[in-house]
């Protein structure tokens, strides 16, 4: 969640005050839950082992939320404890802590500082913004859009940092005042909410994606291809899209009906010039791995990680070179990947001592005795209500995949079933500013904390009913069901 302090100022003395503070509320926080799930008596059927899991998993959960420590820290903290309190070997800690998801998210950095560095985030930007013209509902529909849209293929963080920078210039020139502005408000909750609509387009849209197929794969023994992940993320998307927009609206009804001259997006959009070479080559490249992906359905060595590696690789060589290896270390999130790395040993063993099993037993047991819907409309429900708890979405993914994958399988359903609405809601953190991406346009003080819970309410709920339809619909084509 670092990646929220972008652009702030320098710290004074109060910040570094007010910081201490929240440091050491966060670990005595986080030690005080830990010693108190280690004093309590154990649950039946809770291996003692899991117990002691729960307790890091909970201090882990708690310094994540309140940034107590750095991210990365967390991380690392979360391997060294699990030998200390014999959760598990150290080998075996770490070996789950490097899953290919850590080499994916790494590539995915790369791209994104690729498009970046050539200048196709403000291009398409700017594209949207001229056709929206001068009316400001329109230009926060381009925004939320453009965001959804980049999202599909870069990570969702990086996209919506990139229509952030868009929309604060807009609001610039407008001189809105932070907090007291609607249409601030409609464009600061709407591009968080159309990046994490957007990310779940594609596997490739968020590493959330990829290490909720992870899971699936690992505990559920079922590969979810490229396509048939689109073929649920694309409904998904198109029908979130018009809902989000709609909502944002409805909650933050712009004051002011234009944004003013029309004429100077256009005069900036021109001052872009025609495709520069690096556009060039980072549009041929984007397209080449987007057909990879999707043969990889059907070719078997071209899976995702094989070709988002590949392609990260590829703009470096000479000739293309549209990344140095020092713009990539500076573009790259290292401590969000490690954290992907904490999270990931995390889930594994949270699945080896029966903790997981034991969570989703407590939260849905019983629901596979139901009908169909209702388990798929609960198992949803169940994700978007969990991110209060957990606001992480790599977290909730390591909770929740594992243990209702193997629910699945106890009572002979495809994993694929129960386990995908969870892998395609952890995304859907809208009800607050908890994740890093709602966070990062959250830090600039143009909307408060329960201001994001209205529309965000509203989008949940029709996530969770859409959710649900799609999975009746293509579940069957795709063998699920």
């Amino acid at each position: 969640m670092s990646e929220s302090s972008l652009g702030r100022a320098p710290d004074g003395p109060a910040d570094v005050t007010s910081s201490g503070h929240k440091t050491t509320i966060g670990i005595a926080g986080a030690i005080t839950a830990a010693v108190l799930v280690l004093l309590l008596p154990s649950p039946a059927n809770l291996p003692p082992e899991a117990q002691r899991l729960g307790a890091i998993f909970l201090a882990a959960i708690i310094l994540w939320a309140t940034e107590a420590l750095p991210i990365a820290v967390t991380a690392l903290l979360v391997i060294v404890l699990q030998p200390l309190l014999r959760v598990a070997e150290l080998d075996v800690a770490f070996k789950a802590f490097v899953s290919p998801v850590f080499f994916f998210v790494l590539a995915m950095f790369c791209i994104a500082a690729a498009v970046t560095n050539a200048g196709l985030d403000r291009r398409f930007a700017y594209w949207l913004l001229a056709r929206a013209g001068t009316d400001s509902r329109r230009v926060v529909i381009a925004l939320i859009v453009g965001t959804a849209a980049t999202s599909m293929f870069i990570s969702d963080v990086p996209a919506c940092a990139i229509f952030m920078s868009i929309g604060l210039g807009v609001m610039s020139r407008l001189n809105l005042e932070p907090g007291k502005s609607a249409i601030g408000k409609a464009i600061m909750v709407g591009i968080p909410i159309g990046s994490l609509i957007g990310g779940v387009t594609t596997p490739a849209g968020s590493s959330v994606n990829i290490l909720g197929l992870h899971f699936i794969e690992e505990f559920g023994n079922v590969t979810v291809s490229f396509v048939e992940w689109m073929a649920i993320g694309i409904p998904m998307s198109v029908g979130l899209v018009p809902v989000a927009c709609w909502a944002i609206l409805r909650c933050f009804p712009p004051e002011i009906p234009t944004i003013g001259d029309a004429g100077l997006i256009e005069r900036e959009r021109a001052e872009l010039g025609p495709m520069s070479a690096p556009e060039r080559k980072t549009v041929t490249l984007l397209a080449t791995m987007m057909v990879l992906w999707i043969a990889g359905s059907w070719i078997e060595f071209l899976d995702v990680l094989t070709v988002g590696l590949g392609g990260a690789i590829v703009m470096f060589f000479p000739g293309i070179q549209l990344l140095t290896w020092k713009q990539a270390e500076r573009a790259t999130g290292w401590d969000t990947m490690l954290m992907i790395g904490g999270v990931t040993s995390l889930g594994t063993a949270s699945v080896n001592t029966g903790l997981a099993t034991w969570l989703v037993g407590l939260a849905l047991g019983g629901v596979t005795n139901w009908h169909i819907v209702f388990v798929l409309l609960a198992i949803s429900a169940f994700t978007v209500v969990i991110h209060l708890a957990l606001p992480i979405g790599p977290v909730v993914n390591a909770v929740v995949i594992p243990p209702i994958a193997l629910l699945a399988i106890g009572a002979d359903v495809n994993p694929a079933l129960y386990a995908l609405p969870v892998a395609f809601t952890a995304s859907c953190a809208f009800l607050l500013p908890l994740d890093a991406v709602a966070l990062l346009t959250y830090s600039r003080g143009y909307y408060r904390m329960h201001e994001m819970l209205a529309p965000g309410v509203l989008v949940s709920a029709v996530w969770v009913i859409w959710m649900t339809v799609i999975m009746l619909v293509v579940g069957p084509f795709l063998g699920f069901i």
